[in-house]
């Protein structure tokens, strides 16, 4: 809520109808020029679990993350600085608990926590927020055709809305499938990933029939480039425009958010992207990826992040 005080200062001689002229004046430059700033990242924090992994030149079977990968995740994370933070690849409740509180007690405290469990029973999305939810809907009955079969989007779609001054505004987080299969007919599963797409979007526009009215932002990692059938499904269907792509990119003017270590390969696998009534508050229309000291250590991508000047 806005407070409006009028004073007179020495010497000035205000009537009434001019302290009333003054104090409109003064309203409409504090309510126009007021903006409330929000923060989002993405973040695939990279096997915040149990999985098989080398350790110390050692193969590990259902081994937790290494200490020293989760305290340079940490860091990342403190100097994000974000209000919200989306989380790919967190191993389920006890995972996010653990870093929530892990957090807490190095100081930056993420009160609200979300965790989507769905198909993929080790790898989830999830969300940590310093700013309640106005709601949280979990979308794990999510899927597609897929040759002569049915199947479900591995990690679901988790939803998040957010009270602000300009209105709710909603969070998408998605994890789509990984490159890695074992058919032959659907090489690196980019039949796969563009079915859930497909369906994660047709759901988006369920909640939102009208992207051009609506304020929302899609997050992830979608294991896939820009140009790719995935992303073309979440930013267009037919004539309905759903959304607009972020370019991002880092101090250096590097654009690669993944390191593929066994190729020693670079990539832009995640992503932002906003409705058209969201974009022109995302500051400098843009993103940004971090590119501290700690991101090698952390995790093999780096965060993807956006500031909102949510403004009437």
């Amino acid at each position: 809520m806005t407070r409006i005080y009028a004073y007179n200062r020495p010497g000035w001689f205000l009537s009434a109808a001019s302290a009333g002229k003054l104090s409109v004046l003064l309203f409409l430059w504090i309510t126009i020029g007021r903006a409330e700033t929000l923060t989002v990242a993405t973040y695939n924090v990279e096997n915040y679990t149990l999985a098989d992994r080398m350790v110390d030149g050692s193969y590990r079977k259902s081994y937790p993350k290494p200490e020293a990968e989760k305290k340079a995740l940490r860091a990342v994370i403190r100097s994000l600085d974000a209000d919200v933070v989306a989380l790919q690849e967190i191993g389920g409740q006890a995972f996010l608990n653990e870093l929530q509180r892990d957090l807490r007690r190095e100081g930056t405290d993420y009160p609200y926590a979300e965790v989507l469990n769905a198909a993929d029973e080790d790898r989830h999305v999830a969300v940590l927020s310093r700013r309640p939810f106005a709601a949280v809907v979990r979308h794990t009955d999510l899927a597609f055709k897929y040759f002569d079969g049915v199947e479900p989007v591995k990690r679901g779609l988790l939803e998040l809305h957010l009270a602000t001054e300009v209105g709710d505004v909603a969070i998408f987080v998605v994890h789509l499938k990984s490159r890695y299969t074992d058919r032959k007919d659907d090489p690196e599963s980019a039949l796969q990933r563009a079915g859930e797409a497909t369906a994660i979007r047709d759901r988006v526009l369920k909640v939102f029939p009208d992207p051009a009215q609506a304020r929302f932002l899609i997050a992830g990692d979608f294991n896939d480039t820009r140009s790719s059938r995935p992303l073309r499904a979440m930013l267009d269907k037919g004539k309905t425009q759903i959304a607009e792509w972020l370019p991002a990119e880092d101090s250096r003017r590097e654009r690669w958010t993944h390191w593929f270590k066994r190729d020693d390969s670079y990539s832009k696998v995640d992503h932002l992207m906003v409705s058209p009534a969201l974009l022109p508050m995302v500051r400098g229309q843009a993103g940004r990826i971090f590119d501290a000291t700690d991101t090698a250590a952390a995790s093999d991508h780096r965060p993807l992040v956006a500031v909102f000047d949510l403004k009437k």
